[in-house]
C-alpha cells in the first residue's frame, strides 16, 4: 500500500506596488476557510495544509489549487503572496506578531529571534502510524535531508541584501534552541522523554517548539519534514515530498545508512546544502567528502529508486530532479533576476511562480535566451502580470 502524504506550506504576503513585506494575514484569512489556512507566529505569513493524498499528482492539484484560492484572495487587497524563504524586501520594524499568549510568549522569551522569524518553510508530512518504527527512520534519513534542503532553497536576500547563501532562511532557523539534527532514539519514549526535559527546563513551552529538521508529529501520526525552504514552484514541493516518501519507506524497510550519531556531521552538511543550493558542491552522504551537487542528487534517486518504483514515482521524480538540476535553485533564479533587473523583478519572479506562471516574461535583456521548458504537470490557472514599479538596487553583505 502507498503512504499517504501531505503537505503545509508558509506564504510570505507582500505590497504589489513595492514589494515589501507586510502584516496583512488577518485581512486574508477572514476571506479564507479553515483548517485550510491558518495564523503563524508574525502576521506577515499565513500557511495553508494539503489534504492527505497517495498520488503525486493529486498532491499537485491540491497545491496549486490552494495557491489559487490564497492569491485571488490576496489580489483583492492589492497585496500577493511568495512562497519563498525569504522575501527580497522587508524591515523588521513593519512586521508585528499575531495576537495570542502562546506567541506572545515566544516573542517576550526570544526577543529578536522571534521579531527576526520573517522566513517560510514546506513541511511534509509521510504516514508513520509505528510511532515507535518513525523515531528510529528519523535516523536513517537524516543523512539525506541536507540534499533536500538544497532543492528546495529559495532565500537569498535578508532585509534588501545577497547574504551569498542559496538558503539564509536556515541560517536565521538555526538560532532557535531546538532547531537542526535530530539526533538517534531508541524508540518512541526515549524521544518522548528527551522533549519532556526540554519542556522542563523551560527552554520550550510545547513539543510545537521542537524545530529539528525532522520530527513526529505531536498531533498526527505522522513524521514530518522541516528543514526545507518554501518553495515558489509547486513543482519543487512535489518533488521533495515524493523524495521524502520514497527516504522513510526505504528505511522502514531496508535500514542502511545512517547518521552514525555524527550530528556535528550533519550540522556541516545542512550548512553546506543552506550555502550553495544546487548551484556548489554538497557533502556526499555516502561518502561524507563534498561532491557537485547534480552528482549528490542523483545518488539519492539512485539510493530510492526501489521505494519511487513501488509507489509508481520514480518516472515523475526523476523528471522533476532532472529538470530542477537543469533549471537551478529558485535562489539563482532569484539571484539572476536581481544582477539582471533588480530586487523588485526578484519579488516579481517569486510572485509569478508562486501563482504558477513559471515562464515569467521580464524586460528585455541583451543577450539573454528564453525559459527552459518546464517539466509538464498537470495545468494550473495562471493570472496576469503585475505593473512595472519603482525599483530598488541589490546591496551585499
Amino acid at each position: 500500500m502507498t503512504v499517504r502524504i501531505g503537505v503545509e506550506e508558509e506564504f510570505h504576503i507582500v505590497e504589489v506596488e513595492t514589494g515589501l513585506l507586510v502584516p496583512r494575514a488577518d485581512s486574508l484569512l477572514a476571506q479564507l476557510p479553515g483548517p485550510t489556512f491558518t495564523t503563524e507566529l508574525q502576521q506577515a505569513t499565513v500557511e495553508s495544509n494539503s489534504g492527505v493524498h497517495t498520488s503525486l499528482d493529486d498532491l499537485y492539484r491540491d497545491v496549486t489549487s490552494t495557491r489559487r484560492r490564497l492569491d485571488a484572495t490576496a489580489t483583492g487587497h492589492g497585496l500577493a503572496v511568495v512562497s519563498a524563504g525569504t522575501v527580497p524586501l522587508a524591515r523588521t520594524a513593519d512586521i508585528r506578531p499575531t495576537a495570542g499568549r502562546r506567541y506572545r510568549r515566544m516573542v517576550e522569551e526570544y526577543r529578536m529571534v522571534a521579531d527576526e522569524q520573517l522566513i517560510c518553510g514546506t513541511h511534509v508530512h509521510v504516514d508513520a502510524p509505528d510511532r515507535d518504527l518513525a523515531v528510529r527512520t528519523m535516523c536513517a534519513v537524516s543523512p539525506w535531508l541536507p540534499v533536500l534542503l538544497a532543492l528546495s532553497a529559495s532565500s537569498p536576500f535578508w532585509l534588501g541584501a545577497d547574504t551569498g547563501y542559496a538558503s539564509w532562511r536556515t541560517m536565521v532557523w538555526q538560532r532557535w534552541p531546538t532547531a537542526g539534527p535530530v539526533g538517534c532514539f531508541a524508540n518512541a519514549a526515549e524521544y518522548d522523554a528527551t522533549v519532556q526535559g526540554l519542556i522542563d527546563s523551560g527552554v520550550i513551552s510545547d513539543p510545537g517548539m521542537i524545530y529539528t529538521d525532522i520530527r513526529p508529529s505531536a498531533h498526527q501520526p505522522t513524521l514530518e519534514l522541516r528543514i526545507c525552504d518554501a518553495c515558489p514552484r509547486a513543482a519543487t514541493v512535489v518533488l521533495v515530498a515524493g523524495l521524502f516518501r520514497a527516504l522513510v519507506t526505504e528505511a522502514a524497510e531496508r535500514p542502511g545508512l545512517a547518521c552514525g550519531g555524527r550530528h556535528e556531521w550533519l550540522r556541516a552538511a545542512s550548512w553546506r546544502a543552506a550555502r550553495s543550493g544546487l548551484e556548489g558542491t554538497l557533502l556526499d552522504p555516502r561518502t561524507r567528502r563534498a561532491a557537485p551537487a547534480p552528482q549528490v542528487v542523483r545518488g539519492l534517486l539512485a539510493h530510492v529508486r526501489p521505494a519511487l518504483e513501488a509507489a509508481g514515482d520514480w518516472q515523475t521524480v526523476r523528471d522533476l530532479a532532472e529538470q530542477a538540476l537543469m533549471d537551478g535553485s529558485a535562489a539563482h533564479r532569484m539571484r539572476r533576476t536581481a544582477a539582471e533587473e533588480d530586487l523588485l523583478a526578484c519579488t516579481d519572479l517569486a510572485v509569478a511562480e508562486t501563482r504558477g506562471d513559471v515562464e515569467r516574461r521580464r524586460r528585455p535583456v541583451a543577450g539573454r535566451t528564453g525559459p527552459v521548458p518546464s517539466v509538464q504537470l498537470p495545468a494550473e490557472d495562471t493570472s496576469g502580470s503585475r505593473p512595472a514599479r519603482t525599483r530598488p538596487p541589490v546591496t551585499r553583505r
